[in-house]
C-alpha cells in the first residue's frame, strides 16, 4: 500500500529518533538503513523541505529531526514524501458522481480516513518505545524465509 520512498523517509527518521542528538550524514543514514544514498538523500531533501529534518552543514553537521520524537506523527513524515490523497471526487471524472462518491470510492476514501487517523496519532516516539522483540530498523527489502537479505550482515 506504501511506496519505497515511504519505507525509506519512515526508516530515516526512526535511525535519527533513536540515535543521539548529534547529526548524521547521509552516508551513516544509508548504512544504518539499507537504503541506497542517491535514493535517501532525495527523500532528506523532501523531509528538510517539509520540515521534519533539518541539515547543517560543517563540523558537527548533519542531518537531525526537525520536530521531537515525541511530537513527529507517522503521517507528518509520510506526508512529507507522498501525501495521502483523500477521495474528495468521483476519480473516474463521472459527472452524474460529481462530490457524490459511488458506494466502492466512498468505502476507499473511509479506508484512506481510517490509516490518516491512525498514523495522525501515533508519534515516533511510540513506535520506537512500543515494547517488541524486533527492531524498528529490519533487513530490507525483506528476505524469502530460509535465505539471507543481501542487505544482511554477517559477522
Amino acid at each position: 500500500m506504501f511506496s519505497q520512498t515511504v519505507e525509506y523517509a519512515l526508516r530515516a527518521v526512526v535511525h535519527l529518533a533513536s540515535e543521539a542528538p548529534s547529526g548524521r550524514t547521509t552516508d551513516e543514514i544509508a548504512q544504518a538503513t539499507s537504503v541506497p544514498r542517491a535514493y535517501l538523500s532525495k527523500v532528506l531533501q523532501s523531509l528538510v523541505r517539509c520540515g521534519v529534518v533539518k541539515s547543517q552543514r560543517g563540523v558537527g553537521g548533519g542531518m537531525t529531526l526537525a520536530i521531537p520524537a515525541e511530537e513527529l506523527t507517522i503521517l507528518t513524515v509520510v506526508n512529507a514524501v507522498e501525501p495521502i490523497e483523500r477521495i474528495r471526487t468521483c476519480p473516474l471524472g463521472l459527472a452524474a458522481h460529481g462530490v457524490h462518491l459511488c458506494p466502492l470510492h466512498r468505502r476507499l476514501d473511509a479506508a484512506l480516513a481510517q490509516v490518516e487517523a491512525a498514523f495522525s496519532s501515533t508519534t515516533l516516539a511510540e513506535v520506537l518505545a512500543e515494547p517488541t522483540k524486533s527492531v524498528p530498523l529490519c533487513p530490507f527489502p525483506h528476505a524469502h524465509p530460509g535465505k539471507k537479505s543481501a542487505s544482511r550482515r554477517t559477522t
